[in-house]
């Protein structure tokens, strides 16, 4: 897959297959787009996702996003929304952005999709002028989860809940977060079970602060944990967004080691507690936790 960020950095000399949107999680209703740009890639057809970045928090890092669309599509572009974007004349983006620079030749969007000055363009543009410029149109309906419509919105909501079970359905695969294991001040260590401390990126939304069952990849092996997701309040007032996770089975020294962090199952809110004798209660009882919840998948 060959990445660039920005359109105008696109050099394509292919016709192109391509989908348009935020895919701020690559959840199932995104994936639904992504399969269909794929079902028309062949040797002069390239399969593009133009995913536009719109400075808030999300539910994935754009490094998150480049090794999940790996092997899936030909081209990653990933567009800043700048206020030339946005006030670009809807009919210019047909004629300008898909037909010249992306040499669409198939246009994959979902129902909900505007685009250009005022959000003038949408599927029923991009129809009218089809036959002119030479495209076709896939305008693809949204998945759903019961009866509800699957949207980035939705799957924000869960984790703010603290149900990731819910958010990994929606989304099609476990919410997890990848940082590089900080000194802390091994207060863990101090109590008897040592933890890692990874911090998240600056718009990476993290669940409801709490405690959760984790899956924890260290080296390429997948171990259980169970880690504190928050600001740990009973021993720090600094406020600082982090993954404290405890690992099941792992001696090895985890310090300036990249490591990623699936959340599994919620336990409970994070609290302040009154000292850390009550702490380390609290976590004795978050430990077996984690050991009940992995000894019930296995």
């Amino acid at each position: 897959m060959r990445y660039v960020t920005g359109i105008e950095a696109f050099n394509g000399t292919n016709k192109t297959a391509v989908t348009l949107g935020k895919f701020d999680g690559l959840h199932r209703g995104h994936q639904k787009l992504v399969d269909q740009i794929c079902k028309y890639a062949s040797s002069d057809c390239e399969s593009v996702v133009c995913a536009f970045d719109m400075h808030r928090e999300t539910l994935m890092t754009k490094r998150e996003r480049r090794e999940r669309l790996e092997g899936q599509v030909d081209w990653l572009i990933e567009d800043p929304f700048t206020e030339s974007l946005r006030n670009m004349e809807a009919e210019t983006f047909i004629s300008e952005i898909l037909c010249k620079k992306l040499h669409a030749a198939h246009v994959v969007i979902g129902t909900d999709f505007t685009f250009g000055h005022e959000k003038r363009g949408n599927a029923q543009m991009l129809e009218k002028y089809a036959g002119e410029y030479g495209y076709t149109v896939d305008v693809i309906e949204k998945e759903r989860y019961g009866d509800m419509v699957i949207s980035s919105t939705y799957i924000r909501d869960a984790l703010s809940q603290g149900d990731v079970q819910l958010a990994e359905r929606l989304l099609g695969y476990p919410y997890e977060m990848t940082g590089i294991v900080q000194h802390g001040k091994r207060l863990g260590r101090t109590l008897g079970f040592p933890t890692m401390n990874i911090e998240p990126e600056e718009k990476k939304i993290l669940p409801r602060f709490g405690v959760y069952a984790c899956r924890v990849r260290i080296d390429g092996k997948w171990y259980p944990g169970v880690g504190n997701a928050g600001i740990k309040p009973t021993v720090t007032d600094e406020h600082k967004r982090l993954l404290e996770v405890y690992v099941y089975g792992y001696e090895g020294d985890a310090y300036g080691k990249e490591i990623t962090a699936q959340f599994c199952g919620f336990e409970r809110p994070e609290i302040k507690f009154g000292s850390v004798e009550e702490l380390k209660e609290h976590v004795m009882k978050d430990m077996e936790y984690g050991a009940k919840f992995f000894a019930l998948q296995s």
